[in-house]
This record gives C-alpha cells, structure tokens and sequence, in this order.
C-alpha cells in the first residue's frame, strides 16, 4: 500500500507528534462538524472536551503507525468495536481525516510537507478502509 519513502514519512511524522496525541485528538475532534452529535448518541455528555475519545483515536493512528506492514490485523478489534458496538456512520471517515490533516498542518507548519501530506493521506485513507470492512 505504502512505498518505502511514504513509510519514511509516516513514522517522521508521527515522531513529530508522538507524546502530543491528547490535545491533538481533542482538536481533531473539535474540527469535526458533526461531534457533537455523534459523541452524544455514544453516551458523550454534551459539549463536554472531547480530549479522552480524541486520546483513544490517536492511540489507534499510533498502533497503525506502529503496524503500517498489517494494517487489517492490527485494526481488527477496531473495525469490529466501530461496526458492531459503535456502529459509527462510515461517511464520517473521510471528513476526519480531512480534519486530522488540518491539525497536522496547523501545528507542523513548514515541517509537514506536501510529500508528507500524501503519505498520510493515503495511510489515514487505508485505516478507514480497515475500519469500513467489517461494516459488509
């Protein structure tokens, strides 16, 4: 899926970040359009910080990172808790990884590249493929 280079990407970017996934989940989340009202229907209290369940999606982007070789595996129970339990809309996928690469930017600046950029797309892109298939 991912060529040697955009790997090398993925993992520079992720150092970048690595330690900081609190307050860039909650700010992922605070750009997502429709959170609130998905965090509500899971149980969220209303306009309450988003930071632990921006926390957990974070930790999930770092165990993708850490298993990019394997991505199906590594996301399973994911897929499976998403699908199942959750039972997230799928559409939303796409819109948070537009969002995500927004948080990327804004805080890397200069150092988030446009290779870099594609790389994570394309990853962030492959998590939600992993994510959607157990929807089937």
């Amino acid at each position: 899926m991912l060529s040697a280079q955009e790997r090398a990407h993925i993992a520079q970017v992720w150092d970048l970040i690595a330690g900081h996934e609190a307050p860039f989940g909650a700010e992922l989340l605070l750009r997502f359009p429709g959170v609130w009202a998905v965090l509500a229907c899971k149980g969220h209290p209303p306009h309450s910080p988003p930071a632990p369940v921006g926390l957990r999606m974070l930790e999930a982007v770092g165990v993708a990172v850490r298993h990019v070789d394997n991505l199906r595996a590594a996301l399973s129970p994911l897929a499976d808790l998403h699908a199942h339990v959750l039972r997230v809309d799928p559409t939303n996928f796409p819109l948070l990884i537009q969002c995500f690469q927004v948080v990327l930017a804004s805080h890397l600046q200069d150092e988030f590249t446009v290779e870099m950029q594609a790389a994570w797309d394309k990853f962030l892109t492959g998590i939600a493929v992993v994510l959607t298939e157990k929807y089937r």
